[in-house]
């Protein structure tokens, strides 16, 4: 199994945390907004994490804009969002030596800096 980021080059913060990141050259690259996720590439990941919305970001614009706040969503539905837009992925999102490692937590950008290393 490859090892893998999918993250927005567009975004500072993927970019902040790849500058920061050991051994990048292990990583396989993969710009969501260029490439979107397939969903084969969803469900790998939705069985890593255990679940659609853990792969969820709360925090797009388009959440706020889709007021999906005052909706009850269910897995079916953040997997069709995060299917239908990239920027419903919680970013960046590792995977590496089959553990998948999810959004931009400094706990999460530490697990991931010892797993590279």
């Amino acid at each position: 199994m490859n090892n893998k980021i999918y993250y927005l080059s567009s975004c500072d913060t993927c970019r902040k945390i790849i500058k920061s990141l050991p051994n990048t050259d292990r990583l396989e690259f993969h710009d969501i907004r260029q490439n979107p996720i397939t969903e084969a590439e969803l469900e790998e990941m939705h069985k890593l994490s255990g679940s659609y919305e853990a792969l969820f970001s709360k925090k797009a614009q388009l959440y706020k804009s889709l007021d999906l706040k005052n909706k009850n969503l269910q897995e079916a539905d953040f997997k069709k969002y995060l299917l239908e837009h990239y920027t419903f992925l919680s970013r960046p999102v590792f995977i590496i030596d089959g553990k998948i490692y999810i959004g931009n937590g400094q706990k999460n950008i530490l697990e991931v800096t010892k797993a590279l290393s």
